[in-house]
């Protein structure tokens, strides 16, 4: 156990790095050490133990199993209530556009260029949202904040620890890759056409996607030379001069960074033809595609993105709000998750709707069972928790219930998928920063200090 804890703090400590911008500097909060005993435990990966224990410990998941020794941890009574790995969302807004919803938060889209790659999410995240509070409550621990689609490719997004800080910097989940958003379909089109601007049409959005990567190759290959050039005049140490240092553009360092496969993929797309000429673009220039998100038709090309290792990022039942939304059904989830090798997730794009997305899980369980389809509670919480770690990088530390990870626990007033289920606990990191039944353990943002608000 002692080099157990020695590991996590070492897997916790803030990733910052002298020569890395906007590094994060995140610490876990101090938490005591909590055996929850007694509970139905769905661990994220399929697994399923009643009446089982979960002992947290430095930070850092130490078991998971039934009848563990408390080991001077604080216990707590699960008989009747359910533990899960704490929510993740792949597709939020929070704090790029925060509560109250005016133009002066509005912060999610650079909409001056169908391609602006050099922004960065994280540049506009307001830390007092409001929102973040809420989502806390519902069990959400983790959150991809995206920029939003009103470009090609909007810049990039960042996987934030859902706990409260001054900073962006001080929510930055550690280690945690960036993220690019792109958009498919009607929004590029409609934004830029209607200024009289390129893209225009479908033909547009795909020209406009080739030619940025276009560029980034080349601006690749430039830095790649670099780099070679510069590590063989020092292996030369003498004579030889040293390279010249390409400019810098940061629009496209973010593609190459896509290129290069250290930034994830996370593409708005709704329609199957559109995801499947996307697919095609990702083989067009070798990099790799995450996740598609909202994609109401995703379950017509199921076993192609299982077969690719491509998550589908969904809504339980919205549909039909413009036309390339038209075809959605509600057992798309279900269908998206049937293939071997699938990876379905259950997403937000909502300040209200990651407050409830268990519930959503919940609703997409429902249609699946009713096309005869087994889905059971320990397989359908990875739609929350296992495949969302997969989708934007973070398996490794976070997503489930496993000896080692992270310690983001919620422990849930009954069966988190019942419309009448409450998160009465939360852990982050192994510290309890939500509990329903106290208001010293439900932080309160700053913009909401000296406010009055309803019980």
């Amino acid at each position: 156990m002692a080099a157990l804890a020695a590991a996590a703090m070492t897997m916790l400590a803030p990733a910052a790095q002298a020569d890395e911008p906007f590094a994060s500097t995140y610490r876990p909060i101090a938490g005591e050490p909590v055996l929850i005993r007694g509970a139905t435990v769905l661990t994220g990966d399929g697994g399923r133990i009643d009446g089982g224990d979960v002992l947290l410990r430095d930070g850092v998941i130490v078991a998971v199993g039934s009848g563990l020794d408390a080991d001077g941890a604080t216990v707590i009574d699960g008989a009747g209530k359910w533990v899960t790995p704490g929510i993740i969302d792949v597709h939020s807004h929070l704090g790029v556009y925060p509560s109250p919803g005016m133009n002066a938060h509005s912060d999610g889209n650079e909409m001056t260029a169908p391609v602006t790659a050099q922004v960065w999410a994280e540049h506009g995240v307001w830390p007092q949202d409001p929102g973040f509070d809420a989502a806390r409550a519902a069990g959400v621990t983790t959150m991809l904040i995206l920029p939003g689609s009103a470009n090609l490719i909007g810049g990039r997004g960042v996987v934030l620890r859902n706990v409260p800080g001054t900073s962006v910097m001080d929510m930055k989940f550690p280690d945690a890759p960036h993220a690019v958003k792109m958009a498919c379909g009607e929004n590029p089109k409609r934004v830029y056409g209607s200024r009289g601007q390129s893209p225009q049409t479908r033909m547009g959005n795909i020209a406009g996607y080739r030619a940025a990567f276009i560029e980034a190759q080349r601006y690749r290959q430039q830095w790649d030379a670099y780099e070679s050039a510069r590590e063989q005049a020092g292996e030369r140490r003498r004579g030889g001069e040293t390279p010249s240092e390409p400019n810098r553009d940061l629009r496209l360092e973010t593609l190459a960074g896509v290129l290069r496969g250290d930034i994830t993929v996370q593409i708005h797309c709704y329609r199957a033809d559109e995801m499947a000429l996307m697919l095609e673009l990702a083989d067009e220039f070798g990099f790799r595609i995450s996740a598609f998100h909202h994609g109401v038709e995703a379950y017509k090309l199921a076993d192609r993105l299982a077969n690719e290792g491509v998550c589908a990022a969904l809504w339980a039942d919205w549909w039909g709000f413009k036309m390339e939304a038209w075809d959605g059904i509600q057992e798309n989830i279900a269908l998206v998750d049937r293939p071997e090798g699938s990876c379905a997730i259950v997403h937000s794009d909502s300040s209200e709707g990651i407050q409830r997305l268990n519930q959503e899980a919940g609703k997409a369980m429902a249609r699946g069972r009713a096309l005869g389809l087994d889905i059971t509670p320990e397989h359908a919480i990875r739609w929350l928790t296992a495949n969302a770690a997969r989708a934007i990088g973070i398996a490794e530390s976070t997503g489930t219930l496993a000896p080692g990870k992270r310690a983001d626990v919620v422990l849930w007033d009954r069966d988190p998928f019942s419309v009448y289920a409450h998160a009465e606990r939360v852990w982050i990191d192994g510290a309890l920063l939500h509990d329903r039944s106290d208001r010293a353990r439900q932080p309160v943002s700053d913009f909401l200090l000296g406010t009055e608000v309803a019980p």
